[in-house]
């Protein structure tokens, strides 16, 4: 060590030193036990979807590390049969992409025209939209639900999916308006010199361009509306609902019908979790040029 880095060293303080000597594979361990700790509830709940109704009475889930016999299909097999659970995750998915597509089509096209159109009161338009943003769903139930009564929407797919599209585009248009803004004036203007129109310019420039802001608005989009209970519960129609619902149901209705909850509680989790780490390179893309930007 020379003398240089004597002196750096003398001059920093305990705190910065601790972190200097624990930034390599001390941290690296650390975090990695902070991750299998936060992965355990979902290795539990894995667990005991592969476990017999008796054996997850009588023992706990980490007994199959040193009984793996334990672990079967069986409770997967009688979920299929389960005509309920399985009708509601089709339902699910009916409601969770028209409303992630419809909020990010809709938002995208939006956000352009707040960033780079002119038209009269945009810029009160778009406060009024961040506005829209504190409005809680809450206040917005028992009206929404007179009125979905009355155009016949009420206990329907397209009403939950209406619903969702609604209180989801303020948060999008908000969110891409900015990322759009941010694009630089020149590269547009020299795509208008070359004769590109607005489609083609949102088009060809700007959507690929806002690919990862895009991308993590539909996996935020997507993640609200499957894991949704609150507007499920109230809007959805009752005989053919949604998985959230349909699993309250299940524990309302039958407290000891384990071998159904648990392995549907976890394909309800774990689809949302493939669609995370499918697009989780654009999400941390998006993330990183939003705080770049």
């Amino acid at each position: 060590m020379t003398t240089a880095d004597g002196v750096v060293r003398a001059k920093q303080s305990l705190p910065a030193r601790i972190a200097a000597r624990t930034g390599g594979g001390a941290l690296r361990v650390f975090l990695v036990l902070v991750g299998l700790f936060w992965l355990m509830p979902t290795v539990g709940l894995l667990l005991s979807s592969l476990r017999t109704p008796q054996d997850i009475g009588a023992t706990g889930w980490w007994k199959v590390f040193t009984d793996p016999a334990q672990l079967t299909w069986e409770s997967y097999g009688k979920l299929l049969e389960n005509a309920k659970v399985m009708d509601s995750l089709l339902t699910t998915a009916l409601i969770t992409v028209p409303a992630t597509l419809l909020v990010v089509v809709i938002g995208a096209l939006a956000g352009y025209a707040f960033a780079w159109m002119d038209f009269p009161g945009r810029d009160w338009w778009f406060l009024v939209v961040v506005g829209l943003l504190v409005v809680p769903v809450q206040v917005a139930l028992i009206p929404v639900a007179k009125l979905f009564g009355a155009v016949g929407l009420f206990e329907t797919t397209p009403g939950v999916v209406l619903f969702h599209t609604a209180f989801g585009l303020p948060f999008a248009i908000f969110l891409l308006r900015n990322f759009f803004a941010e694009i630089p004036r020149e590269l547009l203007e020299a795509a208008r010199l070359d004769g590109a129109g607005e489609v083609r310019l949102f088009t060809r420039v700007v959507l690929p361009l806002g690919g990862p802001a895009i991308a993590s608005l539909g996996i935020f989009q997507f993640l609200w509306v499957w894991n949704d209970m609150l507007i499920a519960l109230i809007f959805a129609d009752s005989g053919n609902p949604p998985i959230t619902v349909a699993l309250q149901q299940e524990v309302r209705q039958f407290g000891n019908n384990i071998d159904v909850l648990a392995p549907g509680a976890f394909i309800s989790m774990v689809i949302p979790l493939v669609v995370f780490f499918a697009f989780q390179r654009q999400f941390v893309s998006g993330v990183m040029a939003g705080a770049v930007k």
